[in-house]
């Protein structure tokens, strides 16, 4: 057996990367969109429109294809807001979730409009007081919609 192969055997299995994820701030009358976090009723926890990058894509170009996927709206694709990471500390998950200002460039929700991951099966416009009344993440949510300039949340617990 070669160095290399016994140097791969005898370490220890390394856990995955964190994953990569967009996400959309997008104010439409001063109303945040915000989705359904969990698909089938599993959670009230609301989010931000968006998800996980594929490779071969700019984040723009996914976060483009995620708001279109999950809300049916074609947005423009504007400055950085908000990088937030969550984990599950029990297990390996970790996201790094990268939040855009978005603006709509055509489009309206629609109540027949199906996400075709069927992850997404809520989409709503929440003025900032409305934010009081539900669950949301990431808790810096409402300060990096509304107050400008670029934020950076903390590792977060992962909750539903």
């Amino acid at each position: 057996m070669d160095k290399a192969a016994r140097i791969g055997k005898a370490r220890p299995m390394k856990t995955p990367c964190p994953r990569l994820a967009v996400r959309a701030l997008i104010l439409h009358e001063n109303r945040l969109l915000l989705v359904n976090a969990w698909g089938g009723g599993v959670s009230d926890l609301w989010c931000a429109p968006g998800g996980g990058v594929e490779r071969g894509a700019s984040l723009p170009d996914n976060l483009i294809r995620e708001v279109h996927e999950e809300c049916g709206l074609t947005v423009a694709v504007g400055e950085v807001a908000l990088v937030n990471e969550f984990h599950d500390p029990n297990g390996p998950f970790h996201q790094v979730d990268v939040y855009f200002r978005c603006t709509i460039v055509t489009g309206d929700l629609r109540a027949d409009w199906r996400d075709p991951e069927g992850v997404v099966t809520e989409r709503r416009f929440f003025a900032r007081p409305d934010l009081a009344h539900i669950r949301y993440k990431p808790d810096s949510l409402p300060v990096a919609a509304w107050d400008g300039g670029v934020t950076y949340d903390p590792l977060e617990p992962i909750i539903r």
